[in-house]
């Protein structure tokens, strides 16, 4: 499956959440590195697709896509002073917004709870577990692999 099947996917089953106000304010927070929130939330969400395919797990696509698409849904900026402890704290905030916005089951409640696992509660479903794995493995990248600026030009560089 191609990224741009994956984002049909996404938006196929989560397209309500990525043009919501909520979601869109994502776009002025940074998640990891250079990354927005909203970027990131989208990046984990392709990852837990990819990796129920390699997985050939039975994972529910729309719940998998939707708890997905939720799990960082803390709608502020957790550099700021009020971030303090957001490791352990943002999943529950998270899931506050997300069942004021949205209607939730209970995967994808425990999801958007127990992606920082071992931080926070254990992941009770296969769709859990593939959001955990999933965030790890973004959020690494993101951190880790941030854009490099453009050299800069120089007169014989122009010339």
């Amino acid at each position: 499956m191609e990224q741009t099947d994956y984002m049909k996917k996404i938006e196929e089953y989560g397209g309500d959440i990525l043009v919501s106000e909520g979601m869109l304010s994502e776009k002025q927070f940074v998640q990891h590195g250079t990354t927005t929130t909203y970027d990131h939330s989208v990046a984990v969400t392709e990852m837990c697709l990819r990796l129920a395919k390699k997985f050939h797990s039975k994972a529910d696509e729309r719940t998998l896509i939707r708890g997905a698409l939720l799990h960082d849904y803390f709608l502020y900026d957790w550099h700021k002073p009020h971030g303090h402890l957001h490791a352990f704290r943002h999943s529950k905030k998270a899931l506050e917004n997300a069942a004021r916005d949205f209607e939730l089951s209970p995967v994808e409640r425990n999801m958007i709870l127990s992606h920082m696992f071992p931080l926070g509660r254990f992941p009770r479903y296969r769709e859990s577990a593939l959001l955990c794995i999933a965030d790890k493995i973004c959020s690494l990248r993101e951190t880790f692999h941030r854009k490099k600026p453009a050299p800069a030009q120089t007169e014989t560089s122009e010339k």
